[in-house]
């Protein structure tokens, strides 16, 4: 975790009430959402704990390069999904502008990467040197994420270098729900697939999937193993250091992720209804996540978040 200098002390200041009120520029916190369950999730944990202190969360749904530019041009506070090593391009991006700082890492125990599902493993299939040998199986198509996509990139890079002799494979971009619906359509037909998967993701109950090993130049060892860090404009933490310790104090889990992702994806709730609910279940978080934080006007950041969210 790294967090620069001039935001510990800010966020030392959040730690005591009478100087953690922030100023009335602070009120709304505009947050990024690439369209990713994960993060639609954590948003909602995060706009429902902003709100129970007196803020107004203002989630936008931008893609990940236009997140990013949205970031440095100011138009976005923070973001609570860069995922690395998979976006370490536009992180480097980032940190060479100094227009943004790390908050927090909010997540270990990741991975991204290519997947088969079962038809595909059947086959053999076990690593990305697998694969051409089957294209006609796989119809020559590898399915991504969003146009834009870090890892959609990466896949272009390896099929423009004909890497693993996928030079004549296509890469199919669509967002994840679409994506993931024809998974479910080509295992219902059992077609080999191959795809775009990750975790923490419901698709891992859902579809039976082989991480494919050989991809450590496109996604990172350990079949993509990665950390989610939350990332925020160094103006906004710097101006708002009470939101900013909130911000940096929510750290998430697999499992936490997981069972929040599930209540958006089968049971239709929203971010901020499925993070309720699970607020509701789990309080002992809303004291981790409020220690140090007060409200927007400087109240007791604990007694508002529990009368909130806790009832």
């Amino acid at each position: 975790m790294t967090i620069r200098p001039f935001l510990i002390a800010a966020l030392a200041l959040s730690a005591t009430p009478a100087l953690a009120d922030d100023a009335g520029t602070c009120g709304t916190v505009r947050l990024s959402d690439p369209g990713w369950t994960d993060i639609t999730a954590t948003n909602g944990l995060a706009s429902v704990m902003l709100e129970s202190l007196g803020y107004t969360p203002d989630v936008q749904t931008l893609s990940v390069p236009i997140g990013y530019e949205a970031l440095k041009g100011a138009q976005i506070d923070a973001f609570l999904g860069n995922w690395m090593p998979a976006q370490k391009k536009f992180r480097d991006d980032l940190d060479a502008s100094g227009k943004t700082t790390e908050l927090v890492q909010n997540l270990q125990g990741a991975k991204f990467t290519l997947g088969v599902n079962k038809a595909g493993a059947e086959l053999g299939v076990a690593s990305f040197a697998d694969l051409d040998a089957h294209r006609d199986a796989f119809e020559g198509k590898i399915y991504g994420i969003e146009p834009g996509a870090p890892a959609n990139q990466s896949i272009a890079a390896m099929i423009a270098a004909d890497k693993n002799g996928l030079g004549d494979w296509e890469l199919l971009e669509s967002g994840e729900q679409a994506m993931l619906a024809q998974v479910a359509r080509n295992d219902q037909g059992k077609t080999p697939t191959v795809f775009l998967a990750w975790a923490p993701h419901p698709m891992n109950i859902a579809h039976d999937i082989t991480y494919l090993s050989g991809g450590d130049d496109e996604f990172g060892p350990d079949f993509g193993g990665a950390t989610v860090h939350t990332l925020a404009r160094s103006e906004w933490a710097q101006a708002c250091p009470n939101a900013a310790r909130l911000l940096t104090n929510m750290t998430f889990g697999v499992e936490m992720e997981n069972a929040l992702m599930g209540a958006i994806l089968d049971d239709g709730k929203t971010g901020p209804e499925a993070a309720k609910a699970w607020l509701r279940e789990n309080p002992e978080v809303v004291t981790e996540w409020t220690t140090g934080v007060t409200t927007l006007d400087g109240q007791n950041g604990l007694d508002a978040a529990k009368a909130a969210i806790l009832g």
